[in-house]
């Protein structure tokens, strides 16, 4: 049983079959969030999906980055990536066409950055999320 279907841009359906969700900035103890600080964030959750989960490649959709109007600091000007950090294991029909349908599922790790903790669902999860090439992108299993 799936959380729930997101529908691609291409038309494909994927099933989320898990996610974590985490607060962007949870732990930041000194500084403020600036190019490098999210820079080292983004490296980091990518680590450490690719740690968690072997068994599908991760694709990291490029978070929007904000500017506030802010005096800028030693670091740099203030960069606001969105609150929540989310990373789901993602499964669909096999990208491959002559695999048998029954026997073979496709999956892709994606990690992604929204304004709230809602679990994205159908047409309208976010659009960067839905638009992911997952032909290009998502890995073939046997079941």
């Amino acid at each position: 049983m799936s959380l729930s279907r997101v529908v691609l841009s291409s038309g494909r359906t994927v099933e989320l079959a898990q996610l974590r969700m985490s607060s962007t900035y949870g732990g930041m103890l000194e500084g403020y969030p600036c190019k490098r600080i999210n820079d080292m964030k983004l490296k980091g959750v990518r680590a450490e999906a690719e740690q968690a989960f072997s068994l599908a490649p991760v694709h990291l959709v490029a978070p929007l980055r904000e500017y506030p109007e802010r005096t800028a600091g030693a670091f740099g000007p203030v960069e606001v990536l969105p609150s929540v950090v989310c990373t789901g294991v993602f499964r669909s029909a096999a990208v491959a066409p002559e695999l048998d349908a029954v026997l073979h599922r496709s999956a892709l790790i994606v990690i992604w950055f929204q304004p709230v903790p809602d679990v994205p669902s159908g047409e309208h999860a976010d659009p960067a999320l839905r638009d992911m090439p997952w032909e290009e992108l998502a890995r073939d299993y046997e079941l």
